[in-house]
């Protein structure tokens, strides 16, 4: 199969696929909706399986496009689930901090992570509903962050429903994503064969399509 002209893939410089893994009911929807669309919405509605939103951004001068998949929290997905990633770039791992068994997950969600997941894959700790009032709030911000640092992973907390460190938190991952490609394609520059470069671009952007064509 012939590759697609270059002027097909001008409008980004990088696609970068994110994760959003958690338990049902901890906003990961939300907050794919409100960095996306801007918008939110009170109504709880499951993600069945998977669903993604394209967004492209401008970052350090460059533009990006993210492809953010939204997972299922629910057990009867997890397999599903797992398909997603090996393929992803970055993962953002979301509790409810009003909810301190979505956060004692987080731990199961990682070694799925380890188990399914690139070695180098980015990832950072979301915590969501911030806005909710202190007396609701069943995980201190310091325990969040403490179990980030255990990682050696950033931490966030966010709201949905405020726009609190939405744009930031995925703005954060996108930016060492871009950073980690990078830098392992000047690692890569002086051992590349110049006559194999056309064959390694065509199947970059045949991927990058592919990727593009699941999920239409």
């Amino acid at each position: 199969m012939a590759a697609p002209p270059a002027r097909a893939r001008a409008d980004y410089d990088h696609l970068i696929k994110l994760l959003l893994i958690g338990d049902s009911g901890v906003g990961k929807s939300c907050l794919l909706l409100r960095f996306s669309d801007g918008s939110f919405t009170t109504s709880f509605i499951t993600t069945i399986g998977i669903d993604f939103k394209i967004k492209t951004v401008e970052l350090d001068g460059k533009r990006i496009k993210l492809q953010i998949w939204d997972t299922a929290g629910q057990e009867r997905f997890r397999t599903i689930t797992t398909a997603y990633y090996r393929g992803a770039m970055g993962i953002l791992l979301v509790y409810d901090v009003t909810d301190e068994s979505s956060f004692n997950n987080i731990r199961n969600w990682i070694r799925n992570i380890e188990q399914h997941a690139s070695d180098n894959v980015n990832k950072i700790l979301v915590g969501n509903k911030a806005d909710m009032d202190e007396s609701k709030r069943a995980v201190p911000t310091s325990k969040g962050q403490a179990l980030a640092d255990e990682y050696g992973i950033k931490f966030f907390e966010t709201s949905a429903k405020t726009n609190m460190n939405v744009q930031e938190a995925f703005f954060s991952i996108a930016r060492d994503i871009k950073q980690r490609i990078a830098e392992s394609d000047s690692k890569a520059e002086p051992q590349t064969i110049k006559i194999n470069q056309p064959d390694q671009t065509a199947g970059g952007i045949q991927s990058a399509q592919k990727s593009a064509c699941c999920g239409s």
